[in-house]
């Protein structure tokens, strides 16, 4: 049986846009400036992690203050508007047909995830649908690809993982994971590091069928 693991935010679901927004927003409103480096940091880091690393930028907010205005500017976006990305749905119910076992694993929390995904008719395709949260790591941690292979049962090897964003892929690499990099127009300018870091590279979702693994 074949397994994979995907990211959510740029890889299932055309949500970056609607994210960097709600995280530029946050650091614009409070006149803190950040490099060009900014998505490609904060994308694997969930809330949580976001929220430390917008303290260490010289944000004066508590992380219970910043994971809140995060959530409440994003809630309404996943719930209501974030659209899949091109052939996502019909690629995983064909994967499914075959008998894969497919699985989520995304930095962002359950109160966005999960309706967005239930809303698309995506959330019962999935057997697991984990946010870092469930782990209490991020995705910067290679420990959490080797947690949720054991939870998946089987061995860290075995999982195909995808991801749109590089320090994933390559953390997922690192940790021992198959990985297939996913074009995103939020990333486009990493393509070549991504294709580094990964197995393989996909720029369209029905793609992913005629990889092997």
């Amino acid at each position: 049986m074949k397994k994979y693991l995907f990211d959510f935010d740029g890889t299932l679901v055309d949500s970056m846009p609607s994210y960097i927004a709600v995280m530029l927003k946050i650091l614009d409103e409070n006149n803190i400036p950040y490099g060009n480096d900014l998505i490609k940091i904060i994308t694997p880091l969930g809330f949580k992690g976001t929220a430390k690393y917008f303290q260490k930028l010289g944000l004066k907010k508590s992380n219970e203050e910043l994971e809140k205005m995060m959530q409440d500017y994003a809630i309404y976006e996943y719930t209501y508007n974030i659209p899949e990305k091109n052939n996502v749905k019909e690629t995983l119910i064909k994967l499914k047909q075959q008998g894969a076992d497919l699985n989520v694993l995304t930095a962002s929390p359950h109160v966005t995830l999960d309706p967005c995904l239930k809303r698309l008719g995506l959330y019962d395709l999935f057997t697991n649908v984990w946010s870092c949260d469930d782990f209490n790591t991020t995705k910067a941690d290679p420990e959490i690809y080797r947690m949720a292979a054991e939870r998946m049962g089987c061995k860290v090897g075995d999982v195909l993982f995808l991801d749109d964003n590089y320090n994933a892929d390559k953390t997922a690499k690192s940790a021992g994971m198959k990985v297939c990099g996913v074009f995103d127009k939020s990333s486009e300018e990493y393509v070549l590091e991504i294709k580094s870091v990964s197995d393989y590279y996909i720029y369209d979702f029905k793609e992913l069928l005629e990889i092997e693994f």
